[in-house]
Order: structure tokens, then C-alpha cells, then sequence
């Protein structure tokens, strides 16, 4: 998400990024106040299934998992289920109160009709954040003991999802420059890299072995800087591709999901004791995360209630940061994002100055047929209107979700025909 528009403040002087509630001061709509619509429980049913059953069947079925790890993850899962309840009954709460301290957005992708005159409770992240916070706090009296070698990394990631839900809150109030947005993760990601004592090895792919002539290779501190890079990167990523109703929010729970799949095959899989303990670190932070997003999911989802905020996009992409940091898969990760990686290639061009910058950045709404029209900006949204021709805002979201999920999958296969071969 990015800078917005608000009626108590004039900031026809900053810029603007793609965001669902951009709107310029001199077309601003006349307002109109309207109560939050009831959560869209029957989509996020449906998406629950397609995600648990699988899930379930790998766990309990597939493969033998240790029972010790085992109830972790059902604890944890419990307490997810709670957060997801608690999100739900407060984010309708949290809009009466961030309305009346003016922070809302209309949404530009209906601008015209009577949908665009609504005014739209922003920043809605916080609430998400601040539930996360509390469960994973909570999971540390379950699982944890005083001695854990695993607890001062575990204080170290909230710390830094902390820290980066407070950026992005502060980004929201105070509309950030994008030079300065670049470089909040790096500050945010300080305390999991001053506290990760982690190995910082690579594992050189066999083909290269002979060229190199290391099998392992310690990268030593460049391995930290490069986990800083990674911080900044998918934070950025889940706030650059924006602009749709549930878009921000829909892209985090496939690849959550994603992620939650892979941890499982990887702790199944393996016979190491402390490589499973790792990816057991991570689904013990993406399952709350899944959770807390499938509720602000439920209000987000077109026609949306809510709008999210930078607050959720920095907190949603540090989550899934440090999870794969912690959980030394960075570079499977990094496939998970494939979509956000081509929609930074795709507006390289423009931020290297090579091509101008388009006036309308935003696909164009037309309000007669309910269509929205690519514009030539260098965004993966742009880019299917212009390949695929007009569409829906809904149907448009669904699509680049469905993208997303293909990202994933082929990540699944490219690791299981070049498993034993690669590494």
C-alpha cells in the first residue's frame, strides 16, 4: 500500500503508488458514512477447506511426524483458530475508532459509482498485527522452556515483526516518502540479525562443486547482509503489488499456505533433529499469520470493508521474512514470490528513468461497464489488463491470485525434479 488522500489533510504534494484508496483532492467524492457489511464467512469457509485438507492429510496420513512436534503444531493451531474469531469481532470495532481519527480511503476502483463515495476504514493491519503478537507471545508458554535455544531467535522475529508493524502504522498516519519506505525493513530486521546465531553456510549446488571446489561454502557476514536484503524485499514486494480489493491480503495467505506445505514435507522428510525444529519454528508463526489474515480476508474480499494499510503489507511481508530465515529456506521462498519478483522487473524500467513514469498509474475504472482498463504503468496488474484484455476488479484479483498459487505449485515441482540432481 502507499500514500493516500484523506479529507483532514492536504497532501496533493506527495507522491503516490498504487493503492486501492488513492484519490486526488480536487475530485475527492463527497462523503458518506456507512457501516461495516458482515464478514464474508462463506468465502473464507471455502478457502479453508481447500487449504486444511491437504495440509491435514500430509501431517496425520503421509508422513510420521514426531509427536512431541506434533502437538506444538496442533497447540499452535488452536490458538490460531482463537486469534482468527478475535480478529473478526474486532476489526469492526477497530473501524468505528480509526474513522473518527479521519483514517480512510475511498476506493478508486469504483470511483463513479456510489461505492466510491463510501468512506473506507484504513489501516486495519493493526489489528491484525497486534493479535498475531499476543498469540505468538502466548505459544511461548506452551512450547518453550527458560533454556530454549531456540527462544532468544523466536523473541528476535516478534521483535522485528514488532518493529515493522509500527513503521507501517507510522507510514499510514504519515504518508512516507517511497525513498524512506525502501529502507524501514532494514531498521525493522536489526534485532533478528543481531540475535541470529545461526549457521551462515550455503550448500554449493553439485553442478558447481568442480568450479568451485567447496561443498559448503561460509558466507559469514555477507550471509547477514544478504538476510537483510531478503527482509526488505518481501516486505516491499507484498506493498508494491497492491491496488485491488483483497489483493494484498489474498497474495499472504497463498503463499502462507504455500510455506505452511513445504515445512511440513521438509519435517517429514528429514531425519535431522534441529533442521526439523527449524521448519517447526516456522509454522509456528505462519499458522497464526494464516489465520489472522483469512479474518481480515473476510472483510477485505470484493466489494471490501476495509482497506488494509501499509501496517499489514510491512507486517505481512517480515513475517514471511523471518520465517524463512529462521527456517534457512530463503531461496524457496524467494520462488513463492515469483509473481512479486516479475512486477519489480516489470517497473524497473520506469524506476531506472529509462521509460517515463505514466500519469495514470492506476488501471483505469469505468463506471458505466464495471471494467477496468490497463494503462501502460509497469505493474503485474497493468500487465494482465493489457494481455488479458478488461475485466472486473473481482475477476482481475482472482486472477493474479490464481498466479500466485501457480508460483507455488511450480516451486513444488522445480524442487522435487531437482531434488538429488541440484543439491
Amino acid at each position: 500500500m502507499a500514500a493516500r488522500k484523506r479529507l483532514s489533510t492536504d497532501t496533493s504534494s506527495k507522491e503516490t503508488q498504487p493503492n486501492e484508496s488513492t484519490q486526488s483532492k480536487s475530485r475527492e467524492p463527497t462523503p458518506t458514512d456507512s457501516p461495516i457489511a458482515p464478514p464474508k464467512l462463506g468465502v473464507i469457509l471455502k478457502l479453508t477447506l481447500v487449504f486444511l485438507l491437504p495440509y491435514s492429510y500430509l501431517m496425520f496420513y503421509h508422513y510420521k511426524i514426531e509427536q512431541e512436534i506434533r502437538r506444538s503444531i496442533l497447540i499452535n493451531a488452536g490458538l490460531s483458530l482463537t486469534g482468527f474469531f478475535v480478529t473478526v469481532k474486532m476489526i469492526p470495532v477497530a473501524s468505528r475508532y480509526v474513522l473518527r481519527r479521519n483514517l480512510f480511503g475511498y476506493d478508486i476502483n469504483k470511483k463513479g459509482t456510489a461505492q466510491g463515495t463510501v468512506k473506507v476504514p484504513e489501516s486495519l493491519g493493526i489489528v491484525i498485527g497486534i493479535v498475531f503478537l499476543v498469540l505468538a507471545i502466548l505459544f511461548q508458554y506452551f512450547n518453550f522452556t527458560e533454556d530454549s535455544n531456540w527462544l532468544v531467535e523466536y523473541n528476535a522475529a516478534l521483535a522485528s515483526i514488532c518493529f515493522m508493524l509500527l513503521l507501517g502504522f507510522v507510514d499510514d498516519v504519515l504518508d512516507v516518502p517511497w525513498r524512506v519506505k525502501l529502507l524501514l525493513p532494514s531498521f525493522a530486521a536489526l534485532p533478528l540479525l543481531m540475535a541470529y546465531a545461526g549457521h551462515t553456510t550455503i550448500i554449493i549446488p553439485k553442478p558447481l562443486i568442480p568450479y568451485v571446489g567447496l561443498e559448503v561454502l561460509d558466507l559469514g557476514r555477507i550471509y547477514k547482509l544478504y538476510m537483510g536484503l531478503l527482509a526488505v524485499f518481501c516486505t516491499n514486494s507484498i506493498n508494491i503489488h497492491a491496488g485491488l480489493n483483497g489483493l494484498e491480503v489474498g497474495q499472504t495467505i497463498v503463499i502462507s499456505f504455500a510455506i505452511l506445505i513445504h515445512n511440513i514435507m521438509q519435517i517429514g522428510a528429514s531425519s535431522d533433529s534441529e533442521y526439523k525444529q527449524a521448519h517447526a519454528f516456522s509454522i509456528y508463526l505462519v499458522q497464526p499469520l494464516l489465520a489472522t489474515s483469512l479474518a481480515l480476508f473476510s472483510h477485505n474480499w470484493y466489494p471490501s470493508s476495509v482497506f488494509v494499510g501499509d501496517t499489514y503489507t510491512y507486517f505481512a511481508g517480515m513475517t514471511m521474512a523471518v520465517v524463512g530465515i529462521l527456517g534457512h529456506y530463503s531461496e524457496t521462498l524467494l520462488i513463492f514470490f515469483a509473481p512479486q519478483v516479475l512486477n519489480f522487473l516489470l517497473s524497473l524500467p520506469q524506476l531506472a528513468g529509462i521509460v517515463p513514469c505514466p500519469r495514470h498509474r492506476l488501471p483505469r475504472f469505468n463506471p458505466q461497464t464495471g471494467l477496468l482498463t490497463g494503462t501502460n504503468d509497469g505493474t503485474l496488474v497493468n500487465f494482465f489488463l493489457r494481455r488479458f484484455g478488461q475485466m472486473s476488479e473481482k475477476s482481475l484479483c482472482i486472477s493474479l491470485l490464481a498466479f500466485q498459487a501457480i508460483a507455488c505449485c511450480f516451486c513444488f515441482v522445480l524442487r522435487y525434479f531437482l531434488a538429488g540432481w541440484y543439491k
